[in-house]
């Protein structure tokens, strides 16, 4: 559980986000996502569902339709016509045989309780050593877990623990990774996963990681990293294990 100096480090990041302009999909995705775990008000929500074309589906883009797919059901809202968009795109098990396009998508599945078991034997399949970098990992790893979450048979649990087990070796000495963005999509992943003990310290690194005026990111006005800060706080505090 996060201290109450901490929360106030939390509350900083959400007044940082509130004085920005958001409007991509991308961005406007993490900010929901922030704001639902932590369970705040969102004035976000509107401005994504407008922003949304056709029958369901945002910029033509698998991966920002995924996003934006997500974050709606965190907060309780599903758009079976973006559900049967994302379905119609799959082609021989994957999405544009692209790592990220597939598994942005089974996460964004998974979160609209539709379970994809060909599109996650296809990730574990082509599993290769250029696909082997932290972040597109852990993206594999979320996407696997939230998919076996679904099933019964958690097909996935051995592959999952040793692909984290190969993200936490990776860590540096200070609890970090590389970048901002590659340590949050990190701990997440490694949340999923059920680590809890081995990921005090890369918390404990990103709330000293923070910029003064509450924002996260190489630069101060870096809206993803922030929200990403902001949402994996909120995994850890929420207690996801």
């Amino acid at each position: 559980m996060l201290s109450n100096l901490e929360l106030d480090i939390v509350k900083k990041g959400f007044e940082w986000l509130s004085d920005q302009q958001i409007n991509s999909v991308k961005e406007l995705s993490s900010t929901i996502s922030a704001h639902a775990l932590w369970r705040l008000h969102d004035p976000y929500i509107t401005k994504l569902i407008l922003i949304k074309e056709g029958a369901g589906f945002w910029n033509s883009s698998i991966r920002d339709t995924a996003r934006a797919c997500s974050a709606l059901s965190n907060e309780g809202i599903i758009f079976m016509a973006a559900e049967r968009w994302l379905l119609a795109r799959k082609s021989k098990g994957s999405w544009n045989e692209d790592v990220y396009d597939t598994a942005y998508a089974l996460g964004a599945l998974a979160d609209m309780e539709t379970q994809d078991r060909d599109g996650c034997q296809w990730l574990y399949e082509y599993y290769c050593p250029a696909w082997e970098q932290v972040g597109t990992t852990s993206l594999i790893i979320m996407a696997l877990k939230k998919q076996d979450a679904l099933s019964e048979s958690k097909d996935f649990e051995t592959f999952i623990r040793e692909r984290a087990e190969w993200v936490l070796s990776r860590k540096k000495q200070d609890g970090g990774w590389e970048h901002i963005s590659t340590s949050n999509l990190a701990v997440q992943a490694l949340i999923f996963a059920g680590f809890k003990k081995e990921i005090q310290d890369s918390v404990s690194w990103l709330l000293e990681n923070v910029h003064k005026s509450g924002a996260w990111g190489n630069k101060e006005d870096d809206i993803n990293a922030t929200a990403l800060s902001l949402t994996t706080l909120g995994l850890y505090e929420a207690g996801r294990f």
